[in-house]
């Protein structure tokens, strides 16, 4: 039988950076590292159920996107005792009517919304111009449970005929639709964030939503702008969701609320700003790598290791 210590799936071009990155963290904690792509996972499946393959920890970036991967994922999450973002969880999490309403359970603000059935269930919502009046124009329409990138978001809405149209977009979703949130300007820049969670760290990075350009908030900036609500903001949303890492999006407005914008985004986008220029900053990036592996090490049975 060969043992390895850590196995990850994935199967997006643009993780390759990513998953090269957290293969040298965890060479320099002595922790084997297994790639699973979408070249090798049927065969790695075979080899696994023959009792040819033991992984003690494993990272799922693939399933989302791919379901053939979800035969590999439902043994790993049976038989493997360190897993990253269970997914009972991501499902719970990716939900984003389910999470609007524990958000506001718990406290935290978010936009105006009207959560509407999917339109295979309810074709006809019965809903008229003076029901979308709290959202104000334009308005804002997302799919509950379509994840990744912005897929089926439709900005800048203002009637009903663009509702029943993305409706019929992903037919068998939820949706919501949102006021639009206008961040607040803090000596010329957009108070808009995305916040990592990763293994106990909370990371806050400025967000720009119209260039999409990334800056990873100083300390000093956090203190002088007043934003250390940013991350007790994020730690309530990792107590509601339970995931080990993910990012929330938040925007600050002009009448001082921190508005939960974008929930629980599940498979953060790891692309390195050096080489992307939309993508997270260097340091960010390698200081989540370097997180997920002290996790792995932290759930290592040493005698079982290679």
């Amino acid at each position: 039988m060969n043992a390895y210590d850590f196995a990850i799936a994935w199967n997006w071009e643009f993780d390759h950076d990513f998953i090269s990155g957290i293969e040298y963290e965890c060479r320099r904690m002595e922790i084997s590292t297994f790639r699973i792509d979408p070249w090798n996972h049927r065969r790695t499946y075979e080899e696994i159920c023959r009792g040819g393959l033991f992984f003690q920890a494993f990272f799922d970036r693939a399933s989302d996107a791919d379901p053939e991967f979800l035969p590999l994922v439902r043994w790993m999450e049976a038989n493997v005792g360190c897993v990253i973002n269970p997914r009972d969880r991501v499902l719970h999490a990716i939900d984003k009517a389910t999470m609007h309403l524990e958000f506001m359970t718990h406290g935290l603000y978010v936009p105006s919304t009207v959560i509407l059935s999917s339109y295979h269930e309810q074709p006809h919502i019965g809903l008229d111009t003076a029901g979308l009046e709290s959202l104000g124009r334009p308005f804002v329409i997302k799919p509950a449970n379509t994840t990744g990138g912005g897929k089926g978001v439709v900005l800048d809405v203002s009637s009903l005929d663009d509702v029943v149209k993305a409706r019929q977009e992903q037919a068998d979703d939820k949706y919501l639709l949102q006021e639009t949130i206008i961040p607040k300007l803090l000596d010329g820049r957009r108070a808009w964030f995305r916040v990592y969670f990763a293994f106990g760290e909370t990371i806050p990075c400025w967000w720009d939503n119209v260039t999409h350009r990334y800056t990873e908030l100083l300390p000093e900036e956090e203190a002088r702008y007043g934003l250390e609500g940013l991350r007790g903001a994020v730690r309530t949303i990792r107590g509601i969701c339970g995931l080990d890492f993910f990012s929330s999006e938040v925007a600050l407005t002009d009448d001082g609320r921190l508005v939960i914008v974008d929930y629980v985004n599940e498979v953060c986008d790891m692309r390195y700003q050096s080489v992307h220029s939309d993508g997270a900053p260097d340091a960010v990036v390698h200081r989540i790598e370097k997180l997920i592996a002290g996790h792995v090490k932290s759930h290592l049975i040493p005698e079982k290791g290679i």
